[in-house]
């Protein structure tokens, strides 16, 4: 199944996808949209051009995993990806990946302009990749 993912961010928010296998995330672009109505469009389109049919979304849970203002607003946003799009929208928790992100970030040594540039993708493909790790685990694939 192809799925996309989406690290929601109030000005940036990448986007990763999988091959159909499931086998292996990319990412494919970061998305510079303040407005959330057009942000939902470009993604519910940009899912259309993939070929995706499911859509993850990154839950920014609290360190203590409780779920604060940025997480409802990113359940919300789901919600209308899910009505924008007609596929199934699934949350994944997203604890410490932009961490992750940049730690990768630091190993290809990429930095400045370039790196602000793909952070999110890159997280984006975090997600992913957890997302897909809890399917395999838990037998749906």
């Amino acid at each position: 199944m192809i799925i996309m993912s989406v690290d929601l961010g109030k000005a940036r928010t990448g986007i990763a996808k999988c091959d159909k296998s499931e086998m292996i995330a990319s990412p494919v672009k970061v998305i510079n949209q303040h407005n959330r109505e057009k942000l939902a469009d470009e993604i519910a389109e940009l899912a259309k051009e993939l070929m995706a049919e499911m859509i993850v979304v990154g839950l920014p849970k609290n360190m203590d995993g409780s779920e604060g203002e940025s997480a409802q607003g990113a359940s919300a946003f789901a919600e209308v990806l899910r009505k924008k799009t007609g596929l199934p929208v699934d949350m994944q928790d997203e604890r410490g990946t932009s961490i992750t992100a940049h730690n990768y970030l630091n190993v290809t040594d990429t930095r400045g302009k370039k790196r602000k540039a793909v952070v999110d993708a890159v997280a984006a493909v975090i997600i992913l990749e957890d997302y897909m790790r809890k399917r395999k685990n838990s037998g749906a694939v």
